[in-house]
């Protein structure tokens, strides 16, 4: 029985404290160059209001006449849909066919295979015969509900501007208020929309493909390579691709699409699984390719590189669950290691005023907002890990489920939960509770003989991990 104690001081003083202080050190780093971005973009997004720098004081983008005879049907994008649900499939057939028979010219086509999953799609659809009487192409994902004049708003952008090869819309969640779940997605994906999408087709006129609610120039997308599916983020391809060859892209920030966000846990996690590992693993594969590029100003390169990638994709996940669910609570095992209070409490507090810029309605959710992200950050370091390693689920991909609009679901749900529920052991999360166990023993240790006062902050934080790790959350359904 005295072996363990024993051990723990041979290693302690020699090993474990050096290793502690340095991995408190990295920390520390990677959280203020997360601060000073999220700074970055306060100031530039203030600037942008302030001095209100819109697209359309930027860019041409007089309307389109409605009846020209010289842009006849160029004006226009052929769509493409990529769908697995059979029953969108036949509404959008439907829907072609009754279009159809009023005279316009539009097409329904369908791949008879899954291959290369979503690239896979866009690029076949991109070798039909009609794809080359058109100019561009409007992508979007089956749950999204663009508004009539869509087109009429985002075309004249691309037509006017022969520099610009992508016009990107906002994504607007008509779900956010179906659980709690949902409403922490809104903040985080607002925050995306309103300010780093904003900052940066402000700046340089770069930022990440959202993959639907956009439209390209085809012949930029061809020079660009076309769709790859060597990742699972087929569309932040591209635009890197397109960026690197010198195209200009456009975010609409008042154009806003109709979407809907994954409300139970399982399907939320695959997204984010792919959300996180897919950056990571193009982040590999393109790193030299951005430096070695000599069409882009070296601004450009600082910008896709430490910004784009290194900041947001990469630092931004691990330090989240590294810092503030591994290294705070093991520093409470070894006194002699200390957090100074700017970087425990004062950093965080900022860069978490700062994202709840993007959703002013929900700002008195930030505390389960960040409980939440922090329970995330699990998973998403996790998968930012394995795209970085290249390693067994870095390809995977899970068409992420939605379950149809609020109203809709809760009609189905008032039927299905009165004849059964979910058995316990089917939504149980053996890691989550694993991390709350330790969590809440850290918290109990630091209240017993710790000195920082982190028992306040662990007990909440592994209440969360508990939740999430007994399946309560989100939206629970049924099993047949």
């Amino acid at each position: 029985m005295d072996a363990l104690p024993e051990a723990w001081s041979q290693v302690r003083a020699p090993v474990i404290v050096p290793l502690l202080r340095l991995a408190v050190a990295v920390c520390l780093t990677m959280s203020v160059l997360l601060f000073l971005e999220r700074v970055y973009m306060a100031v530039v997004i203030s600037g942008v209001r302030l001095l209100r720098l819109r697209p359309d004081r930027r860019y041409r983008c007089d309307p389109l006449p409605e009846d020209d005879p010289e842009l006849g049907s160029s004006a226009f994008p052929v769509v493409l849909d990529d769908s697995t649900d059979e029953v969108i499939k036949e509404m959008v057939r439907m829907e072609c066919e009754r279009w159809a028979r009023k005279g316009i010219n539009i097409t329904y086509q369908i791949r008879e295979d899954r291959k290369g999953y979503k690239a896979g799609a866009l690029r076949a659809g991109m070798r039909h015969a009609y794809v080359r009487d058109c100019e561009y192409v409007a992508i979007f994902d089956a749950d999204f509900q663009p508004d009539p004049d869509y087109l009429k708003r985002t075309i004249p952008y691309l037509v006017h501007n022969p520099e610009i090869a992508l016009v990107q819309a906002r994504w607007r969640f008509v779900n956010a208020d179906e659980c709690l779940m949902t409403r922490m997605q809104e903040m985080s994906l607002d925050y995306h929309f309103t300010v780093e999408q904003e900052v940066s087709s402000s700046v340089c006129a770069f930022f990440g493909f959202n993959g639907t609610a956009g439209v390209w120039r085809i012949s930029a997308v061809n020079e660009a390579g076309g769709w790859k599916d060597r990742t699972t983020v087929e569309d932040m391809d591209l635009a890197i691709r397109a960026s690197l060859k010198g195209w200009k892209f456009v975010y609409l920030g008042d154009v806003q699409v109709k979407s809907e966000l994954p409300s139970t846990f399982k399907a939320f996690r695959f997204q984010q699984h792919r959300w996180s590992c897919g950056p990571a693993n193009l982040f590999r594969k393109m790193l030299m390719e951005i430096v070695t590029n000599k069409k882009v100003t070296i601004w450009k390169k600082i910008h896709v590189i430490y910004n784009f990638f290194l900041i947001r994709k990469i630092i931004a996940h691990i330090i989240t669950f590294s810092f503030y669910c591994v290294i705070i609570p093991a520093t409470i095992f070894v006194p002699e290691v200390r957090i100074p209070k700017w970087g425990c409490v004062y950093i965080p507090s900022a860069i978490t005023l700062l994202n709840s810029v993007g959703t002013p309605r929900s700002f008195h959710l930030l505390f389960f907002w960040v409980a939440f992200e922090n329970v995330m950050s699990l998973h998403r370091t996790k998968a930012t890990l394995i795209g970085l390693l290249e390693a067994g689920r870095a390809n995977e991909w899970v068409v992420t489920a939605k379950l149809g609009s609020a109203m809709k679901m809760k009609s189905a749900n008032k039927a299905g939960l009165r004849k059964q529920f979910m058995r316990i052991w089917e939504r149980l999360h053996v890691t989550e509770l694993g991390v709350a166990a330790f969590l809440f023993s850290c918290g109990w240790y630091d209240l017993a003989y710790g000195r920082d006062h982190f028992f306040i902050y662990l007990f909440f934080q592994s209440v969360a991990f508990f939740i999430v790790g007994v399946g309560y959350v989100g939206t629970i359904v049924p099993q047949s």
